[in-house]
């Protein structure tokens, strides 16, 4: 699927103001057309504005403009002042489309989607950055360390790391740092637990929009069959990840110890192991684990709960791990072979016990 991710700065013909995004260039112009239709009203103002055109400068910055609405524009980035108000926070903010990008965080709207990974966005700009993802595109080039980035804003951050500007958000529970305020407030129910968005269908909590979004189409019934094993997939995106496990594909790659893996998730948990980062935090003790799932298991310890019965002789168990181990007491598998004599074990534990008897021999 080749999909157009090119993006071109939005740049004012009247004032050269530059947009990175068309809903916010679209509203700038509309407010030039507005002042352009109360000059033409005066035919004699209308022809001084071509014969003696003027730069408007900025008393604060040197900044200069070819309109007056140019201007007043950018003295908005000094005064910090935002006349367009939320009806539902309050939270205010200097354009009309930054209102109306606002609002969809409340109504859950999210209009744009990726085509490779149904991924929605509240913002076709945050859409076009995410696409990167995909492409690998990283337009945006340091120019002391050359290193590359999806998109300006981190661009400008990492710049910030250079001169010794850059200001970060740290977690109070574990210090991790992150860019912005709501990356620290979204990353900080990792250690909360809190699960604002429900499902209307069976009330399932999710800790954001985008989980609960996944979710949904276990209700819709929304598959993608794999062509090889029948596999039900929810989306496309992660039938290509599926399909991995048959193609044994493992496109990324760890930059310290060079392990291939197959998901860029897997990746990520397994930088911690170099890191030692462990986020999720257990709030009955103080054990810490680097994996969401790990916790999970980790909890039940406190509570008893064991959601895994043998079908057989009823026995419960906290992992499905284990489960599948006790199941070997009633099947008598044994998938483990000594590839000295050929003995065969239920446990690998017990292939490692039965391994020294051989070192032993030599």
């Amino acid at each position: 699927m080749e999909i157009d991710i090119k993006q071109e700065p939005y740049s004012c013909n009247d004032c050269e103001l530059v947009f990175a995004c068309s809903s916010d260039f679209n509203e700038h112009v509309q407010m030039h057309n507005e002042e352009k239709q109360f000059v033409k009203t005066d035919s004699g103002m209308h022809a001084k504005a071509h014969a003696e055109p003027k730069q408007y400068s900025c008393e604060l910055c040197g900044a200069t403009f070819k309109s007056s609405h140019g201007l007043r524009y950018h003295i908005r980035t000094h005064t910090g002042e935002k006349r367009y108000s939320c009806e539902i926070c309050e939270s205010s903010f200097s354009g009309i489309s930054s209102l109306k990008r606002h609002i969809r965080v409340h109504t859950g709207e999210k209009p744009y989607s990726c085509q490779i990974c149904e991924k929605a966005f509240t913002d076709k700009c945050d859409l076009k950055v995410h696409i990167r993802v995909h492409t690998g595109e990283k337009p945006y080039l340091c120019e002391i360390c050359d290193k590359a980035f999806t998109s300006n804003s981190n661009l400008k951050y990492h710049m910030g790391t250079h001169t010794g500007e850059a200001q970060t958000y740290s977690c109070e529970v574990c210090g991790k740092e992150f860019m912005t305020k709501y990356n620290v407030k979204v990353h900080m129910r990792t250690h909360t637990s809190e699960k604002p968005y429900s499902c209307e269908v069976c009330g399932t909590t999710f800790s954001t929009t985008y989980y609960l979004q996944k979710h949904m189409r276990t209700h819709t019934g929304e598959k993608h069959y794999c062509e090889v094993c029948n596999r039900a997939c929810s989306t496309k995106y992660y039938l290509k990840l599926h399909m991995r496990t048959h193609t044994g594909d493992k496109p990324y790659s760890c930059d310290i110890c060079n392990l291939p893996v197959a998901k860029e998730s897997e990746l990520k948990v397994h930088m911690r192991t170099h890191t030692g980062e462990k986020p999720f935090s257990c709030e009955e003790c103080t054990a810490a684990f680097s994996t969401n799932s790990a916790l999970k298991i980790h909890k039940r310890s406190h509570t008893g709960e064991k959601p895994f019965p043998c079908e057989i002789c009823h026995k419960a168990f906290s992992q499905n791990t284990h489960l599948k181990r006790h199941m070997r007491t009633h099947t008598g598998e044994k998938p483990y072979s000594c590839n000295v004599c050929g003995l065969k074990f239920a446990r690998n534990s017990g292939l490692k016990i039965h391994m020294q008897t051989h070192i032993k021999e030599k």
